[in-house]
């Protein structure tokens, strides 16, 4: 069966909403594919002592503020669920699950989106499968050698399994910090980075974030001098307890650890990699759109080599911060502003 639409958003996380919400205000003819089976897009898969990096009046998509964690602070990864679901119902948005969208290909007059649960041809597709699904882990030399265990953020749940253990966390952001902060109260903790990680002040939070995203993407400064890990609370007790301290990247994995240039070693237990995610855009190759570095060439989120195709959340290059809530809001309100006037 082949079902029309005017509009059809690939993704139901938290940039499929914010698109559906601004789809809805416009009146248009759409729906939203979500390869979940129940609303919270990745955040369903988070660990449980994840916060977000900003108050919930900042980490909030358009039309309704996430409510303010019952006992104050960050909102945990099952606030965030919560909320995405209630936004969902309380605009009646139609997402359609569990559909996965298996490839987007060209047609005269429509992109054709084949799904799992059969065939959909759009005059506009948004594409928001986000990140989450693509964990990325650098190639080390002897990273197959390895004889203890490695996971990534993506298939973290929280320290306990690690008790007693000789634990290396590996990334210099956030997560890396908000995870290393809980598992050095169980585990002999090591923190490996690129280069020296940077706090920020205790007073600036992720609002500061999304706005020096704004400002480099117009080409300005911002904060940036100040650090990029926010300290959240069970970041500055980890800071306090003094276990925030990192170690250069090493340059080999051997069997019982890793390895320095210098020919310093370290045994481990375990590898965590903290080491970021890259775009879920598979659905997409049968366009030919990717560039040498992965990515796909856009003006605003709109593809250059397919102007039928729109990108949304992915971060950075498809929006300021556009893979945070906040961000994946603005962004979606220009994105449909577009859409709109494409549509006409």
């Amino acid at each position: 069966m082949t079902r029309l639409v005017d509009v059809l958003v690939i993704g139901g996380g938290q940039a499929g909403l914010a698109a559906g919400y601004y789809l809805r205000r416009a009146g248009a003819d759409f729906a939203i594919l979500d390869a979940q089976d129940h609303p919270g897009g990745a955040w369903r898969h988070a660990w449980p002592s994840l916060r977000l990096f900003s108050p919930a009046q900042y980490s909030s998509l358009p039309g309704r503020m996430m409510p303010t964690p019952p006992g104050g602070g960050y909102p945990s990864a099952a606030d965030t669920v919560a909320y995405l679901t209630d936004y969902e119902r309380r605009y009646d948005l139609p997402v359609i699950r569990p559909v996965k969208a298996h490839a987007v290909r060209r047609g005269d007059e429509r992109l054709t989106v084949e799904t799992d649960a059969g065939t959909w041809r759009a005059r506009i597709v948004i594409s928001a499968t986000g990140t989450w699904w693509r964990p990325y882990v650098p190639h080390y030399p002897g990273i197959r050698d390895f004889q203890g265990e490695q996971l990534h953020t993506a298939g973290y749940r929280g320290p306990e399994p690690f008790r007693g253990r000789r634990v290396l966390i590996v990334g210099g952001a956030n997560s890396a910090a908000q995870i290393l902060a809980e598992v050095s109260t169980v585990a002999d903790t090591t923190w490996a980075t690129l280069r020296p990680p940077r706090l920020l002040p205790d007073d600036i939070d992720g609002r500061a974030l999304f706005a020096l995203a704004t400002r480099r993407m117009r080409g300005g400064g911002g904060i940036g001098d100040l650090g990029d890990i926010v300290a959240v609370p069970p970041v500055r007790e980890a800071r306090d307890r003094g276990v925030l301290k990192a170690e250069p990247m090493f340059s080999r994995i051997t069997p019982e650890g890793v390895s320095w240039p210098d020919g310093t070693g370290l045994a481990c237990d375990v590898i965590i990699w903290c080491t970021g995610f890259r775009p879920a855009l598979g659905h997409l190759a049968p366009l030919r759109l990717r560039e040498p570095g992965g990515l796909i060439a856009t003006e605003g989120t709109r593809a250059v080599g397919e102007p039928r195709l729109h990108l949304l959340g992915y971060g950075d290059w498809t929006g300021p911060a556009s893979a945070t809530l906040i961000g994946a809001a603005r962004t979606a309100r220009e994105t449909v502003k577009d859409v709109v006037s494409q549509l006409a």
